[in-house]
């Protein structure tokens, strides 16, 4: 999971520094052990993209940042959490490591 303090624009900058999180999905009534935290992940529509290929492709960031969401005239990236969910075996230089990919999107203003 990432989280951009920064905001979405955050994202136009190769520079910026983010907040990531190595993190499962528990029961709400599980406590974290020592040394762990725990986070909510703030409710809101997001689109899921599917990628296969090794984590080094950016191609799917790249469709998505520079093609799908500037072309989209309904969404606009929102200000939350970004995330990846993998399976238990994935390995991230296999080429056919299989990931969703997450992207908080809101209505586009005015739409």
């Amino acid at each position: 999971m990432q989280i951009y303090p920064g905001g979405p624009g955050q994202l136009d900058d190769p520079l910026a520094r983010f907040t990531k999180w190595a993190a499962v999905e528990v029961d709400d009534a599980v406590h974290p052990p020592e040394g762990m935290d725990s986070y909510r992940i703030r409710p809101g529509t997001y689109a899921v993209f599917d990628h296969t290929g090794p984590a080094s492709d950016p191609s799917i960031f790249e469709y998505i940042f520079a093609e799908w969401l500037p072309g989209s005239r309904s969404y606009q990236l929102d200000d939350r959490e970004h995330f990846e969910l993998l399976p238990p075996d994935y390995d991230p230089r296999d080429p056919n490591a299989r990931e969703e990919i997450w992207i908080p999107i809101r209505p586009r203003t005015g739409a």
